[in-house]
């Protein structure tokens, strides 16, 4: 049995598909659907229960023998809410509270960080896990500094050498991109917000640049397919000696001009750009480079290569955004 926190969401929906696709494990998801078409990204899964979050433990409890895995997938993911103790509810307490019950009943368990952990990026993107690398780290919202509180609080225990599940990994990730995303709203990836626009032959709408080193659709990020990051998250259940936490970007940063190049290209079109204001209330807070060193991660044995923003965005718009069906 897999279980599946946040299952029904974004990254947690593909990668219930991947393990369906294993076919060695029943599915349980933990999410709230909620009265949104969120249930849509597990619509075509065989789920075996779908669990609400304050029912977890009691789940877990119950069903202990049987758990081969939990990928803890849920969070308040949101990079501009602002109810500082919600985020710490859910992206702390409760992370600490599952990672503690493997712990105790000897589970593998792989958890979502974020590249969000960062900050501004002044402290480079290198995820080497220790109490003081990490502690050099300045997220600049709420939410990234909840996964990374969470990130500080195992680098701790690791040090003191206190008992940790058989196996554990936290994934730290860049910008996703791909299928069942669409119940994010403002959260989407820019490949989903600009699909729109170049479907009908209008301009899409990037934000200007507010700092001198680069240009209107300069400011670069480490934009990663989906399908990528199911890719790790699965190698991972069959290396059960590897551990630790891991950026999971493409490990190539690549500007927003590219991504809405790449969206139009797929489409056979030549891209048109509008560029607006950064919004205020964003510009102190903006990211303008983001790059995941990944030589940690391939040092723990994954080879597989990732696939290049073209190759990820084709599959993205050809496969699902252009199809009645948009869902995995």
């Amino acid at each position: 049995m897999y279980v599946v926190t946040g299952g029904a969401g974004f990254i947690g929906s593909n990668l219930l598909a991947a393990l369906e696709k294993r076919g060695d494990g029943a599915l349980v998801v933990c999410d709230r659907l909620r009265s949104n078409e969120k249930w849509k990204n597990i619509a075509k899964r065989e789920i075996a229960e779908i669990v609400a979050p304050e029912q977890i433990f009691a789940f877990l409890d119950e069903n202990r023998a049987k758990i081969k895995m939990i990928f803890h997938m849920g969070a308040i993911s949101s990079t501009t809410e602002t109810n500082a103790d919600l985020i710490v509810a859910n992206n702390f307490n409760l992370s600490l509270t599952l990672f503690n019950w493997c712990t105790r009943h000897q589970v593998r368990i792989v958890y979502a960080s974020s590249a969000a952990t960062y900050g501004d990026g002044s402290q480079g993107f290198d995820d080497e896990f220790a109490i003081e690398p990490l502690a050099r780290l300045q997220p600049l919202n709420a939410y990234g500094w909840s996964k990374h509180l969470f990130d500080r609080r195992l680098a701790r225990q690791v040090a003191g050498q206190g008992a940790m599940p058989p196996q554990w990994a936290g994934l730290k990730f860049f910008n996703v991109y791909g299928p069942n995303e669409y119940h994010k709203g403002a959260q989407q990836s820019v490949v989903s917000h600009i699909f729109p626009a170049a479907e009908a032959g209008e301009p899409a709408h990037l934000f200007r640049s507010h700092n001198p080193d680069y240009a209107d659709g300069g400011q670069m990020r480490d934009f990663i397919w989906v399908g990528d990051v199911v890719a790790v998250m699965t190698w991972l259940i069959d290396q059960p000696d590897v551990n630790g936490l891991f950026n999971l970007g493409s490990g190539r940063a690549r500007s927003f001009f590219d991504l809405a190049g790449a969206v139009y290209r797929a489409l056979g079109r030549e891209p048109v750009i509008d560029y607006v204001d950064t919004p205020e209330n964003l510009r102190m807070k903006y990211q303008y480079f983001t790059e995941a060193c990944m030589g940690r991660l391939r040092a723990a044995g994954y080879g597989k290569p990732f696939s290049t923003l073209e190759e990820g965005v084709t599959a993205y718009v050809t496969g699902y955004l252009t199809r009645p069906d948009r869902y995995l």
